[in-house]
Parts: structure tokens; C-alpha cells; sequence
């Protein structure tokens, strides 16, 4: 079991909190920093210090961390032109060293696109511009070197790019699919993912997702055991219940709600919960860590490492 820290700055973190996660995160050996991609969350909002960008957020990280890789949980097709984002994602890959994971989605929050100016269509239209943008996207980073790429979709065209930059990673960074949609979703993660992602649902649920992920994958020609399974889940650990109680109340949970509907109770109860998502199927957590500021509660997740098996490498 890989276990990557997953945080949500749009709850209220700058840059510089943001870096000091990641860089415990690194040293203490987990797999990966990723965040999500969001201006605003669709519940309370925390007015200060408003919204950070997630490549701008990452570009940073590239350069600032060594060897954990790096990703968005997702990024929205509504929010970014398929094709400066691939010349973003493929610069931050460079920087990094070949460590960035490309975690795209059809996006979802729509106060956050109307307080931003962003158009939010219908979701039939979110998904196909989500399949066009990777398949626009994919296409530039697959390109030859010296090579011409064109396409011409629905919503957005594409004539006689040179393809430039490349990433560092080659044929292109992972790319990161998640929902639990029945459909789409699953026939978009067969096409192109190459991890499939369950946020935020109970084990039986997360096991019928990867099932329906799995027969997208045969009814298009391609090996399921060629994805990676992974889920999400808040996750709230404290060596006895009253730490437990005291790091809940920090985000606004309660201990018995966050044992039932996530990761909640002492690093030995995560590890037996976690071992069941592994049961599911699933070859990586995400930890979602909600209080950024709260960097003892990261190396006591450390200890599910061991615990699991995991190496953090």
C-alpha cells in the first residue's frame, strides 16, 4: 500500500504552509503531496487567505522538494485551455525531475466557477470537454519530437502544434481519473487513466467502483490489472481518544462520525481500516489531512507505514 498526503488548500493555507506539509511529508517518507484544485468548496468558506493556484502551488514544490512526487486530486477540465495546460503540466514535470502525477476531472463546484467568472455548462458537456482536453492533452505529450499534432473536437481544436514542451516523464506523467459515476466516468478512466481513483465511499462501494472500472477496461481492449486501484478518505488519527477528540474538533468532525465515514481512531484502527480498502482492491490511499497547520499529526501517520508494509518509497 502506497499512502500519499492529500490536503484541500482552499480551506485556508498559503504557500508557505503548503510547503512546510510537503516537505514533512517527504522526510517522513510517505509516497507522494498531492492537492486538490479548487478556488472555493461548495460548503462554509474560510475568507482568508483565499485561494491558491495548483500549478503555480506545484511549480513551487518541483523545485523545493526532492523526491516525493507531486500531483492535483483533480484538476477541472472547466477550469484551464487544454493546451496551455499541457505546456504548464509538461514545465512543472521538468522541474520536478519526472515526479508529477496529472489528476484530471470534469469539475463539480459551481459557486466556486461563478465567483471566479469560470462557465459552468451542464455535465454532459463537462464530460466531453473533460475527454477532449486529455485526449488534446495526451496527444501533445505523446507527439514525436520533431512532429505536428492536430484535432479537431466538439468544443476544441488543435492545428499543426509543434508539441512542445515535453514533460520529463515519457510517454507523459500519470494521469489520475477519479469519481464513482457509472458510466462515463468508467469508459473515460479505461481510455486514458492510468490510476482510477474512489474518493469518499465505504469499502463495498469503493470495491463496485473498481468493478465497474474493470469492465470499461475489457470492453476496450485493455488489461485491468494495467490500472492502478486507488481511494480517499479523510483521515483522523490521535494516540489515545482524547487526541483523537481534540484533532476531530479541529475540523469541525466528531470522532465516532469520522471512525464510520473515514479514517478516524489510533494509527493501529487506520491500518485495520486501511487493510480493508486493500482488500477492496485498492494499491494506494490518499490520507485527505484537513488541519495543515497541525505537522505532529502527519508523523503520526507515519507510523502506518510500517504497520502496512509500506516503505514510502
Amino acid at each position: 500500500m502506497r499512502f500519499r498526503i492529500f490536503t484541500e488548500p482552499h480551506r485556508g493555507a498559503d504557500y508557505s504552509t503548503l510547503l512546510t506539509v510537503a516537505k514533512a511529508a517527504e522526510e517522513l517518507g510517505f509516497d507522494a503531496f498531492f492537492r486538490s484544485d479548487h478556488y472555493m468548496s461548495s460548503g462554509p468558506v474560510r475568507e482568508l487567505p483565499g485561494p491558491t493556484d495548483a500549478w503555480i502551488t506545484l511549480a513551487g514544490l518541483a523545485r523545493e522538494t526532492e523526491h516525493i512526487r507531486l500531483g492535483t486530486l483533480v484538476s477541472p477540465a472547466t477550469f484551464r485551455l487544454p493546451g496551455p495546460l499541457a505546456v504548464s503540466v509538461a514545465q512543472v514535470d521538468q522541474m520536478s525531475g519526472g515526479r508529477i502525477e496529472f489528476g484530471f476531472g470534469a469539475g463539480w463546484i459551481e459557486v466556486e466557477h461563478a465567483a471566479y467568472g469560470i462557465p459552468f455548462p451542464g455535465i454532459g458537456e463537462r464530460f466531453e470537454r473533460c475527454a477532449e482536453q486529455l485526449e488534446i492533452i495526451t496527444g501533445l505529450w505523446e507527439t514525436p519530437e520533431g512532429g505536428r499534432y492536430s484535432f479537431a473536437g466538439k468544443h476544441y481544436s488543435v492545428t499543426d502544434s509543434p508539441a512542445l514542451p515535453k514533460p520529463a516523464q515519457r510517454p507523459r506523467p500519470p494521469i489520475v481519473v477519479g469519481g464513482f459515476g457509472p458510466l462515463r466516468t468508467p469508459r473515460l478512466a479505461a481510455r486514458f487513466a492510468d490510476e482510477f481513483n474512489v474518493p469518499f465511499r465505504n469499502v463495498p462501494e469503493t470495491a463496485a467502483a473498481f468493478g465497474r472500472v474493470r469492465r470499461a477496461c475489457i470492453a476496450a481492449g485493455r488489461d485491468p490489472a494495467s490500472m492502478v486501484y486507488s481511494a480517499a478518505q479523510v483521515v483522523c488519527c490521535g494516540r489515545d481518544d482524547a487526541e483523537l477528540a481534540k484533532r476531530a474538533t479541529a475540523i469541525g468532525r466528531e470522532p465516532s462520525e469520522l471512525r464510520r465515514n473515514g479514517l478516524g481512531g489510533s494509527p493501529a484502527e487506520i491500518a485495520e481500516r486501511v487493510a480493508e480498502y486493500a482488500g477492496a482492491g485498492a494499491g494506494t490511499m490518499y490520507l485527505q489531512v484537513l488541519d495543515l497547520t497541525d505537522i505532529d499529526h502527519l508523523e503520526l501517520l507515519s507510523q502506518l507505514l510500517p504497520l502496512t508494509g509500506a516503505d514510502g518509497e
